[in-house]
């Protein structure tokens, strides 16, 4: 018999097991609309509609309908399957982040690098495709006004890249606007994501999943250790250090929390602190570096308006020289920092070290020696 696994084996394998990132992919791949996606008090995760079928159960799985599973980038060997889709062979066990060049840059039209994170590099990459007709369209995530509850949103424009510009640091399943991008024309699609979103768009191609591995066409990843629950907000922030959610105007983490507000004070929190609040979808998670993204880019090392950027792909490879060929962003080797590539190093042995046991071993995979 031919192994068709489908949401039965997913729902057991992954979304019940602690291996579930929350990043909506199953949700947004299903061709018959049977799975949504619960985002309330912490849980992030998929399941499926009680009109078919019940919570385990899905009548299209039993007719054959594997589509959620071709989109999980946690089930079964996702990573040694997207690897070779991506890069064309398996990462090596020294290669802990992925393979990739590690370079830094930042990006040079002022209003880009002071509205972005820095240095602004994603929204720079996000407009030259977009004004190259490179992508119709970005997923990205929003924020209301004073809100700070991140969400999925598309931009289009200039001013949507920039207005959703900045890091949070609850989560966001960005491939849920994928339907409204679609809806409005869209056929060339980037992602911007953590780990866990940034394998989907692969795990989508190498499986076969159909229009939408098509659509996916651009990752750009972001370095992320671990994101937190909405409740850090009012039982931390504001319970402990006086700071109200709508006085916040920019969150960065550097070693610490740090969080500006309106008064144009700068307030820091102990990370310590904040590992209560720990989404439950990041506990598990061996991917720091978006191993599978084009590009992936984050702003740890020395230089605060630097973005330490690790391009991995073809495309990764064409979108940074013609940034850099369009004067928009200057770039260093990333050995002028080597701080920062020695956190990336340590930051994504701590990551892979989550990984389960019981689960395809690859991801823990640990190299013998640190750089």
């Amino acid at each position: 018999m031919v192994d068709k696994p489908q949401w039965r084996e997913l729902f057991s394998e992954v979304v019940t097991s602690g291996q579930c990132t929350g990043c909506a992919a199953c949700v947004v791949a299903c061709p018959h609309d049977v799975l949504d996606y619960d985002d309330q008090d912490g849980h992030y995760k998929p399941w499926h509609l009680d009109i078919d079928g019940g919570r385990e159960d899905c009548t299209h799985g039993i007719k054959g309908c594997t589509m959620c599973t071709r989109a999980c980038p946690r089930f079964r060997s996702w990573e040694a399957e997207i690897d070779v889709h991506r890069v064309g062979r398996e990462r090596t066990e020294d290669e802990v982040y992925g393979v990739g060049d590690v370079v830094l840059a930042r990006a040079l039209d002022p209003e880009v690098a002071g509205t972005g994170q820095d240095g602004g590099v994603v929204s720079a990459i996000l407009l030259y495709a977009l004004e190259h007709d490179l992508i119709d369209a970005a997923l990205v995530s929003a924020t209301g006004e004073g809100t700070w509850r991140a969400e999925p949103a598309v931009a289009r424009t200039r001013d949507e890249v920039l207005a959703t510009a900045g890091s949070r640091y609850t989560y966001s399943a960005n491939l849920l606007a994928y339907p409204e991008a679609v809806a409005a024309g869209a056929e060339r699609v980037a992602l911007v994501g953590m780990g866990c979103m940034a394998s989907a768009p692969g795990a989508m191609q190498v499986r076969k999943a159909g229009k939408i591995a098509r659509r996916l066409s651009l990752t750009i990843g972001l370095l992320c250790s671990k994101t937190f629950d909405d409740r850090i907000f009012d039982e931390l922030f504001e319970a402990r250090y006086g700071l109200v959610r709508e006085d916040i105007v920019k969150m960065n983490i550097k070693g610490v929390f740090q969080i500006w507000t309106r008064d144009g004070a700068m307030h820091e929190v102990p990370l310590k602190e904040a590992h209560a609040f720990t989404r439950e979808g990041c506990q598990q998670c061996p991917d720091f570096a978006a191993e599978h993204a084009d590009i992936s880019a984050g702003g740890i090392g020395a230089f605060g308006d630097w973005t330490l950027l690790i391009v991995r792909t073809e495309l990764g490879r064409m979108l940074l020289q013609g940034l850099i060929d369009g004067g928009r962003i200057e770039v260093r080797p990333g050995d002028d920092d080597p701080g920062a590539v020695a956190l990336l190093h340590k930051l994504a042995q701590v990551s892979r070290r989550r990984w389960p046991e019981s689960a395809d071993p690859k991801p823990r995979l640990i190299p013998l020696r640190r750089p």
